[in-house]
This record gives C-alpha cells, sequence and structure tokens, in this order.
C-alpha cells in the first residue's frame, strides 16, 4: 500500500476532530491527536483504534502536532481560530493547513454571519498562506456522523487556492468514505461556511440530524 502522508487534527479531543481522527485512522491514515495540553491529547489518542496498517494514534500540543505532520487540520471553534493560526504557523512552511472551521456567532448560530474577511478560510490563508498552502474543507459534515463509524452520504467542498494541495485533500476525503468535490479558489470557501448555518436550521426545523449536502450530475 502507498505509504500515507501523516495528519496532525488540531483540536482532535473534541467533536469535529475526534471524529476525523478516527476515520483517517481506521482508514490507514498516520494521525496526531492536537490539544493545548499535551497530556489530554495523549490519554484521548489511546481511545483510537488504528487500521489497515497504520500506526498507534498519538498525541501532542497543537503545535508539536502541527511540526511532526505532512497535513494540519483545523478542527477547532472559531473563537480559537486566529491564536491558532499563530501558534502553528511557524511549523507549518510549505505544508498543506485544512480549515474545517465556522464562523458560527452564537446565539444565533442558525443564521449565517461570516466575518468581515468572508470566511474562516480566507483569514487562514491572509495569516498563514505566505508559508503554508491553505484548503477549506468539512464545514458541512455532521460531527456525529463522523463518530458514528457508519457510512457518510455526503459531498465535501474542497477550496484553495493551490490545485494540488485541492486534491490531496479530495484524495484524503474519498479515503473515509465521501466525495471531495473542487469547489474552486479560497474565495469560495464563504460558501461552504455559510452552509453550515443553513444546515443547522434545517435540522432543527425538520428535526433531523447531521443534515448534508450532495452534489448532483457529477460521477462518482
Amino acid at each position: 500500500m502507498q505509504s500515507r502522508p501523516t495528519l496532525a487534527i488540531i483540536g482532535g479531543t473534541g467533536a469535529l476532530g475526534s471524529g476525523m481522527a478516527m476515520r483517517w485512522a481506521a482508514a490507514g491514515y498516520p494521525v496526531i491527536v492536537g490539544s493545548r495540553a499535551a497530556e489530554k491529547a495523549q490519554e484521548f489518542a489511546k481511545t483510537i483504534q488504528a487500521g489497515n496498517g497504520a500506526p498507534a494514534v498519538r498525541g501532542d500540543t497543537n503545535a508539536g502536532a502541527a511540526a511532526a505532520a505532512d497535513i494540519v487540520v483545523l478542527a477547532i471553534p472559531f473563537s480559537n481560530h486566529d491564536a491558532t493560526l499563530a501558534e502553528i504557523k511557524p511549523v507549518v512552511a510549505g505544508k498543506i493547513v485544512v480549515d474545517a472551521v465556522v464562523p458560527l456567532v452564537p446565539p444565533k448560530v442558525a443564521q449565517v454571519q461570516l466575518p468581515p474577511q468572508g470566511s474562516a478560510g480566507q483569514i487562514a490563508e491572509a495569516q498563514i498562506g505566505d508559508v503554508a498552502r491553505v484548503v477549506s474543507a468539512f464545514q458541512n459534515v455532521g460531527a456525529a456522523k463522523l463518530q458514528s463509524g457508519g457510512p457518510i452520504e455526503c459531498d465535501v467542498l474542497v477550496t484553495g487556492n493551490d490545485k494540488d494541495a485541492r486534491q490531496a485533500v479530495i484524495d484524503m476525503t474519498n479515503a473515509i468514505g465521501m466525495r471531495g468535490i473542487d469547489a474552486g479558489p479560497i474565495a469560495n470557501a464563504a460558501a461552504a461556511e455559510a452552509l453550515t448555518s443553513i444546515l443547522i436550521g434545517i435540522n432543527k426545523r425538520y428535526k433531523v440530524d447531521c443534515a448534508g449536502i450532495q452534489i448532483t450530475g457529477i460521477s462518482a
């Protein structure tokens, strides 16, 4: 089997990040769980089962995990976004950084409230895009679906200014049973991030759990 890149899941002990770590570890990716507290990450990593020849999942600080990985995934609250970007910037030169952050503004999380910069993805591009290859993805996949271990019938919109980096993230998406869709440059991240609030509203109004999106007209 072709070697897979090592993934750091920053915020990997949270709901979304833990689901991502579980899925990629099971698919055979080497995974490092990142947290602000190394001990917390290390203890949590022991609960995740690796599969398909992957090494045991390990834990580290956010910066330590990012430094040791080939691809870094941000699965953190928007309130921690700026600080985390500043923390990892010194160790992500040349790496793909996948921003899964959604700029939700409580209490009206079902209302689209994008930041003045346009999106979390664009903020990441502005802050670390001079050193890293920023890609935005995974905003529209519910944490509960990732954690369930079952099939996920959702598409993932992947945006970024580096076409090869987008394709790498599409490959990662396909590897865990979803379909990655090339959605163009990072400016388009605003559309995917806005959809999260719309999906939260749909969940509430229709009393469903983890509504997702699928793009029609494209063969698998």
